[in-house]
């Protein structure tokens, strides 16, 4: 294709028409499809993509915004790919400065690999955190300081609403009622008759994800990630941030493996919103 084309070709929004498009274009660059991850961005935030003549996408991501719908407190953006046919043209650079320019005076985050943090910097995002992505069979010990956990029922999604926004610095509200439907467990902790902690493990590919993990303090987030494991033959996996040492040591003393690290980046903030210490790791890293 020549280059002219990458460079005026027009940028359009993605539905849920494009999942299939969408997760080729994953494959397409070596990563998992990804399809029931797909399905959620595509449904809860705005899909960007530019299609090829040929067929197929050769470029897309996903901007899922936070907050009030006229003015979003944040918007997170992920799932940035461009085909290998079309790659180190400057596909890329431009899709970005589309989303950057469409998202105006919105605060912007996203998780960064190695080979995609350069060009993030470039447009202005600067790093402020870093996640640590664990893979393995989790052996739990006991049920770590007698912390009890539950299955969440619908009667708890008030009050998960309630702590996910304090927690997160945002109303989550399109996510985190879509996590029912989206993951394969949802589990809450309480403390006398209250909510402290909540965390869902949802499919991806051979894996079940554990995300989002928020909680009152690191041997809640240990209960509820342990009482996730033990629910599934499948291998956990879980990005989450470095700060929160005293959960990586535990876990990979159990089990999970090291596998990955991605720069947290912001943009016209100097750090994301919310409560770190109580939030532990994300839904997926596309998703802030």
């Amino acid at each position: 294709m020549p280059t002219p084309y990458l460079a005026s070709s027009p940028i359009r929004r993605l539905t849920l028409r494009d999942l299939t498009a969408c997760a080729d274009l994953s494959e397409n660059r070596g990563w998992p499809r990804e399809e029931h991850k797909w399905g959620l961005l595509l449904a809860a935030g705005k899909g960007y993509g530019i299609d090829d003549p040929g067929g197929g996408l050769v470029s897309a991501c996903v901007v899922t915004e936070y907050g009030p719908y006229e003015q979003p407190d944040l918007a997170a953006i992920g799932m940035v790919l461009v085909a290998e046919r079309h790659a180190r043209r400057g596909v890329g650079r431009r899709l970005m400065r589309h989303v950057v320019s469409a998202m105006g005076t919105t605060p912007l985050t996203l998780h960064a690999t190695p080979s995609g943090r350069p060009l993030y910097e470039e447009l202005g995002f600067k790093v402020t955190g870093r996640a640590e992505m664990l893979r393995g069979h989790l052996v739990p010990t006991g049920t770590p300081s007698g912390i009890a956990t539950r299955a969440a029922t619908a009667e708890d999604l008030p009050a998960v609403l309630r702590l996910d926004e304090e927690v997160f610095g945002a109303d989550r509200t399109h996510i985190v009622t879509r996590l029912p439907a989206f993951a394969d467990q949802l589990r809450v902790a309480e403390e006398d008759g209250r909510l402290i902690g909540y965390a869902a493990a949802w499919p991806n590919m051979d894996t079940h994800v554990v995300g989002p993990l928020i909680a009152r303090d690191t041997a809640t987030a240990k209960a509820l990630l342990a009482s996730l494991a033990v629910r599934t033959d499948r291998p956990v996996r879980t990005d989450i941030d470095i700060r929160h040492e005293e959960l990586l040591g535990w876990a990979k003393e159990r089990g999970l493996a090291s596998v990955a690290f991605n720069d947290v980046m912001t943009y016209g903030i100097t750090e994301p919103p919310g409560d770190w210490s109580r939030r532990f790791a994300p839904v997926t890293v596309a998703a802030g």
